[in-house]
């Protein structure tokens, strides 16, 4: 089936007013891609709704948010939190002989991570321990829900919902081999993925950041009954950007949360096919806090200052290339960045990544070598490797991505769309 939408006009402005509601389904730490789509809603004069993921005492007991947490959330947010724990996934909870996956993989040495052996009945026995406690606490808040949102008004609820790795010391270090090793450091994502702990992480992916998603869907269909209620959704596979003059489809390597961003589309297209309205919007790369972990990330933002100039240009443009000349070293160019992440999206090794037909890729040693030292070349034409030419380009595709979504949520066209950067810059400049 096509599946590929790139979202080639900008939307229509949405019919979203006062009075109407707006649901962040996750919780907002820092700054990231969910900002974008609450500034909007709160500019549209909705009410601002959260939920939170809650909290883990030391003895690993999920609990509510206490006064001090709940005050920094709500003001965070910037409106009311429904005080009642989402947290999804499994790693914690306990199976019938009270050892929770958490409990077990503090015995598994990092040198001998490849001897783990997955034991499918426990993994079976706590996913369904999971989910039922996601959906029990979903159905609690959709209770509140049913009074804080008055009749008749348009609800949209924003899926920002990710991640998923089991909560285990263990893993950074593997981690940290297969999203930054090279050398004798360098770890296959493939060897990684196939193991044991690859495929416990690809079951909780799976749950936190794919089926909370249908479970928001089926859990708020009362809502449906009296209100217009629309579901949005972030999703990654992926990104157009100019190179050598022209948009190519291009993707972060190796994306292990792919196949997990590939179900959470499928819960949109099948839930469009019953008529729901909701859409998963797949976003351009950007550098956060939570992607610190995949350098290299960042190699696709840079061409977006192309994009700007190509898409109208104009003083939103200028402005631009103006903050970004600011933070690179003296003698440094914004042609001399740009060049260098040419050098590299361009790079003929990087053809055997080019399918979208065949995303998500795993790594290779020669590709993850060329993407980390082309990566630590562009960050060292910074003057600060902690404020990069990245950290302005970020701000202006997560706040735009939530315009996008915003406006466009009010009638989407399909269930899937991506957000490339031709998009992304036309509505800057706009």
């Amino acid at each position: 089936m096509e599946r590929y939408f790139p979202m080639r006009k900008l939307p229509a402005r949405a019919g979203y007013k006062q009075g109407d509601v707006f649901v962040l389904v996750g919780e907002l730490f820092g700054r990231g891609y969910a900002n974008g789509i609450v500034d909007e809603a709160r500019r549209a004069g909705m009410t601002i709704l959260g939920t939170t993921v809650g909290r883990r005492d030391s003895d690993g007991t999920l609990r509510p948010l206490n006064a001090e947490e709940l005050a920094e959330a709500e003001a965070n947010l910037g409106g009311k939190i429904i005080n009642i724990p989402l947290e999804a996934g499994f790693d914690m909870e306990p199976a019938a002989d009270g050892q929770s996956f958490a409990d077990i993989l503090k015995g598994v040495k990092p040198d001998a991570w490849e001897g783990f052996v997955l034991d499918q009945g426990r993994l079976d026995e706590v996913r369904a321990k999971g989910e039922a406690r996601f959906r029990g606490n979903m159905e609690k808040v959709v209770a509140e829900l049913k009074t804080m949102i008055p009749q008749g008004a348009s609800v949209l609820f924003s899926h920002a919902m990710a991640g998923g790795i089991p909560r285990a010391r263990l893993f950074m270090p593997l981690l940290n081999k297969v999203f930054k090793g090279s050398g004798d450091k360098y770890l296959s994502s493939e060897l990684f993925w196939n193991s044991g702990l690859g495929q416990l992480c690809s079951a909780s992916f799976f749950d936190v950041s794919a089926d909370t998603f249908k479970y928001l869907i089926e859990a708020t269909a009362p809502l449906r009954q009296s209100n217009n209620v629309r579901y949005t959704a972030y999703g990654y596979h992926g990104c157009e950007v100019l190179i050598s003059g022209r948009y190519v489809w291009q993707s972060y390597t190796p994306y292990m949360q792919g196949w997990a961003k590939i179900r959470l589309e499928d819960h949109a297209i099948a839930a469009r096919s019953e008529g729901i309205i909701a859409t998963v919007y797949n976003c351009p790369e950007i550098q956060t806090n939570s992607s610190a972990l995949f350098m290299g990330v960042e190699l696709s933002l840079y061409p977006l200052l192309n994009s700007l100039v190509d898409e109208g240009g104009g003083p939103v443009a200028r402005e631009f290339i103006t903050e970004c000349e600011s933070l690179l070293n003296d003698g440094v160019t914004i042609a001399d960045l740009l060049a260098a992440a040419e050098r590299y999206l361009a790079a003929p090794l990087l053809k055997q990544f080019d399918k979208l037909a065949e995303w998500p890729h795993h790594s290779t040693k020669e590709q993850m070598e060329l993407m980390l030292t082309a990566s630590a070349e562009l960050i060292a034409m910074n003057k600060s490797p902690k404020e990069i030419v990245c950290a302005p380009l970020s701000r202006a595709v997560f706040s735009t991505t939530g315009y996008l979504m915003f406006h466009d949520s009010w009638a989407p066209e399909k269930p899937v769309a991506w957000l490339n950067h031709d998009i992304i810059a036309r509505q800057l400049n706009s």
